[in-house]
């Protein structure tokens, strides 16, 4: 089968508790990743530190979030490990294409991400109508800036 795009490599590691400062603690702290930005979202329920490991275009995002209200919806410290993104070289074509495959997104389609990138979500259960999900993982395709998509590129070649 031949696809038309690429899943470059691991872009984000989302990590999810009910308090970012006990997370923070062993990943900041501890582990010394570097926090390069916060988000909050209402729609999503999140109140996020964005942190690094890395650099350029290898680095890896670990996001540490807690919920604005643990009584709503996503609720993003009920799975600690709460999703993975992925590096995609064409979002859109990659969208069609699997959405033609019977992959099922979840709602919102493709939009603006934490960290400024375009991004969507595999819906972690299939349907009957999409029969391929996540199989309990949520999994965020991001769109992967030129320099990424490059670097990627001259890396496969060596």
């Amino acid at each position: 089968m031949q696809r038309p795009f690429k899943v470059l490599g691991v872009q984000q590691i989302a990590i999810g508790g009910p308090d970012k400062k006990r997370l923070s603690k062993l990943w900041v702290d501890m582990f010394g990743l570097e926090v390069t930005g916060t988000f909050r979202s209402e729609r999503e329920n999140v109140d996020e530190d964005i942190c690094a490991i890395g650099s350029g275009p290898f680095k890896v995002e670990v996001d540490l979030m807690q919920p604005l209200d643990p009584d709503k919806k996503p609720a993003v410290h009920t799975t600690p490990l709460n999703h993975i993104g992925l590096w995609i070289d064409n979002l859109p074509v990659a969208v069609e294409w699997l959405t033609s495959q019977g992959v099922r997104f979840a709602p919102g389609g493709i939009r603006k991400g934490a960290a400024g990138f375009d991004i969507c979500f595999l819906h972690p259960k299939a349907s009957e109508e999409q029969p391929i999900g996540g199989e309990g993982v949520l999994i965020e395709l991001v769109q992967a800036p030129p320099e990424v998509v490059d670097a990627f590129a001259r890396l496969a070649a060596q």
